[in-house]
């Protein structure tokens, strides 16, 4: 999918389902939470990504709460969280998104493509632009410094 402006750009509150752990009832404040997702999201078709959010073990001592994305032509991404508090958990998991989804788009961009940097590199300094060094030079120099 083009990472160009989409004609219906995701939203949090078109891709978000709650899974195992909420109800219905807590997706409002949810969606809520993970507003802030929207700018990364926007980039997307909202028909190619997805957002879940469940809790294991809601409540107890060691409760997970987990976020999976899925966007077309991308890898899945899996945030969790331990928090004990479900809001802190909620934000964590949020930030690690959001944390994640910006390393995806750079490393998709050219400058932190290994292969294309090197090349571009390349063909910045290729030894037929270079100029020969010139022997006589570092010779001059170091004479005129001893001479000052």
């Amino acid at each position: 999918m083009s990472r160009s402006a989409t004609s219906t750009p995701a939203t949090v509150e078109d891709c978000l389902r709650v899974g195992a752990g909420f109800s219905q009832g807590d997706r409002a404040w949810i969606a809520e939470q993970f507003a802030t997702l929207d700018s990364q999201l926007a980039t997307y078709h909202a028909d190619a990504t997805e957002l879940e959010v469940l809790v294991k073990d809601r409540g107890a001592r060691g409760q997970k709460v987990t976020l999976e994305c899925w966007i077309a032509g991308q890898q899945k991404i899996v945030t969790t969280s331990t928090e004990e508090d479900l809001h802190a958990a909620i934000n964590d998991v949020r930030d690690d998104l959001r944390r994640r989804l910006n390393d995806a788009k750079t490393r998709q961009e050219p400058r932190n493509n290994r292969h294309l940097r090197e090349s571009t590199i390349t063909d910045v300094i290729s030894p037929e632009l270079t100029p020969p060094l010139d022997e006589t030079e570092p010779a001059d120099e170091e004479s005129a410094a001893r001479s000052v």
